[in-house]
């Protein structure tokens, strides 16, 4: 019996403690024009080594990433992947588990790189959100140049992509 309470105690703890992580992304690809281009770019967006499975839309052009759990996700490489295959990316919306996630002047760091959030104000974020990405080769140029110069530098030099909720 005394087993069984801690095997319930540690279940309940663990089962509260979540990893912050993207759990999946929708990949709107601009240049496609046949079933042919999107089963190039599905085939290198599955060479990732974080990606788990991808579901293309082709009515919409856009692509359904599920993330690999506990494995750190490269934006950076996904939008690579989409232009090694001929293409852009149009736009990237990725949902973030906030579980256990710190914001820090609207700042939030994943995989050794920094998030700033333009719209998060006195919002409370926990769990599973959707944020956009707003920088260039995630969105379109005037959406990026509309929101370039409120991104902040990091803290640390390292690369700052600049989202909205």
């Amino acid at each position: 019996m005394k087993t069984l309470k801690i095997f319930i105690a540690i279940m309940a703890i663990s089962v509260g403690i979540a990893k912050a992580q993207f759990t999946k992304a929708e990949v709107q690809v601009s240049g496609l024009t046949c079933s042919m281009c999107s089963k190039a770019t599905e085939k290198s967006l599955r060479t990732l080594s974080f990606v788990d499975d991808v579901k293309p839309d082709l009515n919409r052009n856009v692509f359904v990433i599920t993330f690999k759990k506990d494995a750190a996700v490269d934006f950076d490489r996904l939008s690579s992947k989409v232009q090694s295959a001929g293409f852009s990316v149009n736009s990237l919306k990725a949902t973030y588990n906030f579980a256990g996630t710190k914001l820090s002047n609207n700042m939030f760091e994943y995989s050794g790189k920094h998030f700033h959030l333009v719209n998060a104000g006195d919002k409370d974020i926990n769990g599973p959100v959707a944020i956009t990405f707003l920088d260039k080769g995630f969105a379109p140029v005037a959406t990026n140049k509309k929101y370039a110069p409120q991104k902040p530098a990091a803290p640390d030099g390292k690369k700052v992509y600049c989202v909205a909720i």
